[in-house]
Formats: structure tokens, sequence, C-alpha cells
């Protein structure tokens, strides 16, 4: 059990959009492919990483984000910051490895763990890899890698929180829990030109 005292240590600074964003949805094509967002008034509240296809796209969203939440259609209609998330990850499908730091989340109902886990992960540059055991150092709880794992594999917000970028101990991959797996997993770090933490100088990338 982690002591309170570690937990409150352990909080982030949240941001939030500007008042007046009303909570919606949008799929949106990208390099990669079709991207689901969800946002609430204060911040992204989901992301479903890149299908194939809309039609791929629109079933996962509904099976992880929920068939209730109707995805506008109306991309000139989003509101501001919406807009500046949507072009934020068109940018980083395209090979922009600006990330994304100033982008809200709305992380409400995440316990501080989690989001201090989650908050480290952000900090990670564009290819940059860890391990579980080190990213639970970073932030703040060593010896807690098994516990960051499952943080990871609750994270709503793939892509934006990259729980992409954590792998397990020995270079192997570890798990994966969003739509597609390993394959997605293997895939982003490979976009992202990504090398093992423990890779020989004539490693330059990960050999997908």
């Amino acid at each position: 059990m982690l002591a309170l005292s570690q937990m409150k240590g352990a909080a982030m600074t949240e941001k939030s959009f500007p008042p007046g964003v009303a909570p919606g949805a949008f799929i949106f094509e990208t390099a990669l492919g079709f991207v689901s967002i969800a946002w609430s008034d204060k911040g992204i509240t989901r992301c479903v990483l890149p299908e194939p296809t809309f039609e791929a796209a629109r079933r996962v969203f509904d099976r992880r984000i929920g068939s209730e939440v109707e995805p506008t259609g109306d991309e000139a209609a989003l509101p501001a910051p919406v807009r500046s998330a949507v072009a934020a990850i068109r940018a980083y499908a395209e090979g922009d490895e600006s990330g994304f730091d100033d982008m809200p989340l709305d992380l409400a109902g995440t316990d501080p763990f989690r989001k201090a886990i989650y908050s480290a992960a952000r900090r990670l540059g564009h290819g940059e890899v860890v391990t579980y055991g080190e990213l639970a150092e970073r932030a703040g709880f060593p010896s807690h890698a098994r516990e960051t794992g499952t943080a990871l594999g609750r994270n709503p917000i793939p892509l934006i929180v990259p729980c992409h970028r954590i792998i397990a101990a020995g270079g192997k991959l570890g798990g994966f829990s969003a739509e597609g797996g390993t394959d997605t997993k293997k895939r982003l770090l490979a976009h992202e030109r990504a090398v093992p933490p423990t890779a020989d100088p004539a490693q330059t990338a990960f050999a997908f």
C-alpha cells in the first residue's frame, strides 16, 4: 500500500480548457489512421489509437468510449482547444516531435498514484523509452514497477499519455492494453524511431 504522503507528493499540476467548452467526441483521419478522442469541459478524457478505416475506428470508439456518445462530424465546429488537440495529433502522425505537453487532460476519478505515473510518462521525449521500473522511480515510487504496469494498462488516453514508450526489463516490449496489443505498441515505437534503453550502439531503433 502506498503511503498517503507519497500520494500527495506525486500529485501533478493539471491544465484545463478555458470556460465554455462543451463535452463531445470526434473521429478524424491522420497519417497513421483514424483516431478517436472524447473530451469534457475541462480537457481530453479519452483517446483511441489509429484504426485503418473510419468504420473500424467507430466500432472501437463504441466499445471503448461508449455508443451513447455521438461523435460530431463537423470539424469546423470543434471548440478551439479541441481543434488544437486534433492538429497536434495529426502533426505527430506526420512525424512532428513537439509532443503533447500543453494539451489539457481531464483525469477525474483517477487516483493520485496513476496521475503521478501518467505525469511522468508525459515527460518522456519523442522516441524515449524507459522500463516500468525506471518510470516508477521517476514518478517518485521506486520498487513499484508492477503497479506502474497496472496503472499504464488502465491509461484512458494513450498516445497523449504515451504508455507505448514504457517497456519491460531486458528490452522486452511488455504488455499493451490498447486495441491491437503489442503490434500497435511496436508500430508507434517504430514511427518514433525509438531506441531500446540498453541498445547496442550499432542499433539505431527497435528491430521490428
